[in-house]
């Protein structure tokens, strides 16, 4: 039987599904980041399929979403956002330790997922943590300083004066190069790779994902190890096909 139990690592609030007969031994896990104004239990089917295959799946809630929600206005919370993509990457290695320090870990087989924001966690977190095996992108962006961009100029669009400076804006731009998976590829180190994008999505740019895949696919020894499944027609949002395949994916690889 699957299990879902609610508990926390190191304060952040988790979901762990796992098979309940295996939740104290040490099992292969997976640690799948929601997206922006989501919540860790609207990632409970894929959780389960990869539950149903042997995996411990951590969800987490990200900062001011799910159990940490501080009811902040949606405009207020907008300019958190990238604010809440580094907290994710601190919390991911915080998760990591906890986990290392209750040996629920098999052979140090741990991946990383996510969708939209969570997406954009788990290619930054490639940039910054070698012991994360293989990953899984839900229409993310591994161009952070490029979708960066694009959400201001989406709020300029709307005749919002920024609450930000200039200088300011510079200021996140070059920290963002600092994981900026796009700027980096040397750090993939051949690891596995999985890109899921509808191609019609107005939220992250398609392209992002695709360009990235496009070039990044060239310094791969082993071509099998990255993959970009394109959905025709599809909008910002996770199909049943996409999930699948994505389960499928990782069965294979982790």
């Amino acid at each position: 039987m699957i299990g879902i139990y609610r508990n926390s690592f190191k304060n952040v609030p988790v979901l762990t599904v796992v098979d309940s007969t295996k939740q104290d031994q040490p099992l292969p896990v997976f640690i799948y980041f929601h997206g922006f104004t989501s919540a860790k239990e609207h990632n409970l089917p894929q959780a389960y399929l990869l539950a149903q295959k042997g995996y411990r799946v951590i969800l987490p809630d990200s900062i001011y979403h799910g159990e940490r929600d501080e009811d902040m206005p949606k405009q207020e919370l907008n300019f958190k956002f990238w604010d809440i993509v580094y907290q994710n990457l601190k919390e991911l290695q915080d998760i990591k330790d906890e986990l290392d320090r209750l040996d629920l870990v098999k052979d140090c087989r741990i991946g990383v997922g996510g969708t939209s924001m969570g997406g954009i966690t788990t290619s930054a977190a490639l940039t910054m943590y070698p012991w994360i095996q293989a990953s899984t992108v839900m229409m993310g962006s591994p161009k952070p300083v490029d979708f960066a961009k694009k959400l201001i100029q989406d709020v300029e669009k709307t005749g919002i004066v920024l609450p930000i400076k200039k200088e300011e804006l510079d200021e996140l731009y070059r920290s963002l190069e600092g994981i900026d998976l796009s700027k980096q590829m040397e750090k993939l180190y051949g690891r596995p790779l999985f890109f899921w994008h509808g191609d019609a999505d107005p939220v992250v740019p398609f392209e992002h994902s695709y360009d990235f895949y496009n070039e990044a696919i060239e310094q791969y020894k082993n071509p099998e190890n990255i993959r970009f499944l394109r959905e025709v027609g599809r909008d910002h949002k996770v199909s049943r096909f996409a999930v699948l395949e994505m389960v499928n994916w990782l069965e294979l690889v982790l």
